[in-house]
């Protein structure tokens, strides 16, 4: 089992570890700050550091079990396991993509519609929603987005048991996407006055550490699937 510090504290941006298995460009940690590819979010990538090398940490993603993360790794060989190392993201991307994933959740407040299937990249955003009509309108989704950034609303974690999620499906509001079961237990993301649901991703402390953003684009997908896309301003 691989520890997930990104998951108790997504700020963390280095950690001393050591190899637990290792394979043909990869090798897994006993504990990590790098997130895997999962729930629409990319894996992280950044550098393993170890003595005299420093190898480039290309992708994360699961590994044969989800209670196991796996390191992608190019630019030398893979260390051997037992060898202690240390896992340094790329903060600026990793941060970019804490600001997207959180304003998402503020997407999915502001559309009234069910979330089908979204997708976090570096510096934009998108979720598709179950509309019939082409009613949403790019300029009120961006003012408002906008207002709740400015407005500065906390967001916080907090921790309940399976059992609780599965009496409370409203939860979980993207339909293609479930959220982990971390030792039997769901994390839920609150936006303070606006939102909560379940999700495993990582998130910044507060709405105005997102940033101005745009309604870049809104598609018809399908006959009752809308897109949106949020760009970040800067």
């Amino acid at each position: 089992m691989t520890e997930a510090v990104f998951r108790m504290d997504p700020y963390q941006r280095e950690v001393e570890t050591f190899v637990t298995a290792r394979g043909d460009g990869w090798v897994e940690l006993a504990a990590t700050v790098f997130y895997p590819t999962g729930g629409g979010q990319p894996g992280d990538v950044g550098q393993l550091v170890g003595g005299d090398a420093t190898l480039e940490v290309t992708e994360t993603r699961k590994g044969e079990t989800p209670e196991l993360i796996r390191h992608l790794v190019a630019g030398g060989p893979e260390p051997a396991v037992g060898a202690p190392v240390r896992a340094v993201l790329d903060w600026q991307r990793r941060h970019r993509l804490m600001r997207m994933h959180t304003c998402l959740h503020l997407l999915c407040r502001a559309v009234d519609g069910v979330v089908t299937g979204g997708q976090i990249g570096d510096g934009k955003g998108r979720l598709d929603f179950d509309i019939p009509e082409a009613t949403l309108d790019k300029v009120a989704l961006t003012e408002r987005l906008n207002a709740w950034i400015e407005a500065d609303h906390a967001v916080a974690e907090r921790w309940i048991e399976a059992a609780e999620l599965d009496a409370r499906p409203e939860l979980v509001k993207t339909m293609s996407v479930a959220p982990p079961r971390t030792g039997g237990r769901i994390r839920l993301i609150e936006i303070e006055g606006l939102d909560l649901q379940a999700c495993g991703g990582t998130h910044v402390r507060s709405t105005r550490e997102i940033g101005r953003v745009s309604v870049a684009k809104i598609e018809k997908k399908g006959r009752q699937n809308r897109r949106v896309q949020v760009v970040f301003d800067d």
